[in-house]
C-alpha cells in the first residue's frame, strides 16, 4: 500500500466516500495537507485519512477508512503508523482521535498504544471516546 498527500484531483474521490465532511471544506483540507489517500498497488485510492486540530495545537485524527476488501491486513495499523510519524515530522508530541463506545475502533487505537483520556456525550448519541498518544521524538 502506497499512501500519499491528497492532491485537488483526489477532490471527487472525497466528496463522493467521505460523508462527514462538509464539500466546502475537502479542498481547504487537501491544500492544508489534512488528507491522506490510501492507495493498493496499482495505485488506485482505497481509502483516506484526515485529520484537523484539537484546539488548533494537538493532531486530532478525524477519519481513517479503507474499503471492506482491504481491512483487516494490517492497512489501518500501517496507515495510522505512518500518519503518527508525519506529526512527529512536524514536531508534535503528542496525536489524538476519538471513537465512538460501541464501535471496535477503540481496541485498534488501543492496541496502538492510545490511552483514554476522556469522554464526549451528545444527545441521542452513543458514548464518544477521546485516545491519545504520547509519540516519541
Amino acid at each position: 500500500m502506497r499512501i500519499i498527500a491528497a492532491t485537488d484531483s483526489h477532490y471527487e474521490y472525497i466528496r463522493k466516500h467521505d460523508h462527514h465532511i462538509l464539500e466546502n471544506l475537502i479542498l481547504t483540507k487537501i491544500r492544508g495537507n489534512e488528507i491522506y489517500i490510501l492507495q493498493n498497488e496499482e495505485y488506485r485510492s482505497v481509502g483516506w485519512m484526515r485529520h484537523s486540530y484539537f484546539w488548533d495545537n494537538t493532531p486530532f485524527l478525524n477519519m481513517i477508512w479503507i474499503d471492506d476488501i482491504y481491512r483487516s491486513k494490517g492497512l489501518g495499523k500501517k496507515a495510522v503508523l505512518f500518519w503518527e510519524d508525519e506529526m512527529k515530522k512536524l514536531g508534535f508530541n503528542l496525536v489524538m482521535t476519538s471513537t465512538l463506545a460501541n464501535e471496535e475502533a477503540q481496541h485498534f487505537y488501543r492496541k496502538l498504544g492510545y490511552r483514554d483520556s476522556g469522554c464526549l456525550i451528545l444527545e441521542d448519541e452513543p458514548l464518544e471516546i477521546i485516545l491519545t498518544k504520547r509519540l516519541g521524538i
